[in-house]
């Protein structure tokens, strides 16, 4: 097996991880992995394809700037480019896109970014959970991936590898592919503890 299609089995098995974690319902979301350097170029999942039907073949190569090299058989997703921007300028590996509802909401609650201090699923994400508070960014929805693009290099947080798009979902990434995954599990444990915390301990009435 050569690296990049182990690399492909990976992307595959994760994207159906998270589908069945109910975050890529149909064929929303997408994922992607830095697969070489010098020249960049990425896997990132297939545009269309139904997530918990992807399979290795529906990794697709990009350049990096996110446009598909030629000879593939599928195009990849259409926010690939948001993919490599993020890649770009946060140094990441991997980069994962899901809509899960915690963040669609936490956006919506707290559009001027949402504050996460003192919770120990913080580690999930590299932050401290002895005090400090990291926020982590929310962006406005966009159709058009360089608009949308812009928008997540001038408000990525380097201290939190997290950010939202206002009724649209949450990008993540890490330095590999499972840490990018792991990580966007405790950002949903965390967006999921911010929401439920407003509502039975809103702050004027926490201790």
């Amino acid at each position: 097996m050569s690296l990049e299609h182990g690399r492909a089995v990976r992307l595959a098995a994760t994207t159906r991880h998270l589908y069945d974690l109910g975050w890529m319902r149909g064929t929303s979301g997408n994922v992607s992995v830095v697969a070489q350097e010098d020249p960049r170029h990425l896997l990132v999942s297939a545009s269309g394809i139904a997530k918990h039907a992807t399979q290795p073949e529906h990794a697709v190569i990009t350049d990096a700037m996110g446009q598909a090299l030629e000879g593939q058989s599928h195009a990849p997703s259409a926010e690939a480019p948001v993919h490599a921007a993020i890649v770009d300028v946060s140094g990441a590996r991997s980069v994962v896109h899901v809509h899960a509802m915690s963040s669609v909401l936490a956006a919506a609650r707290w559009p001027s970014g949402v504050a996460l201090t003192g919770v120990e699923q913080m580690k999930g994400l590299g932050c401290s959970a002895e005090g400090d508070v990291y926020t982590v960014p929310v962006v406005e929805n966009s159709q058009d991936m360089a608009v949308l693009s812009e928008r997540i290099r001038r408000a990525l947080n380097p201290a939190v590898p997290v950010v939202l798009v206002a009724d649209h979902g949450m990008y993540v990434w890490g330095a590999s592919l499972d840490d990018a995954a792991n990580r966007t599990e405790s950002a949903d444990w965390l967006l999921q503890h911010a929401l439920l915390l407003d509502l039975v301990a809103p702050p004027g009435r926490r201790p």
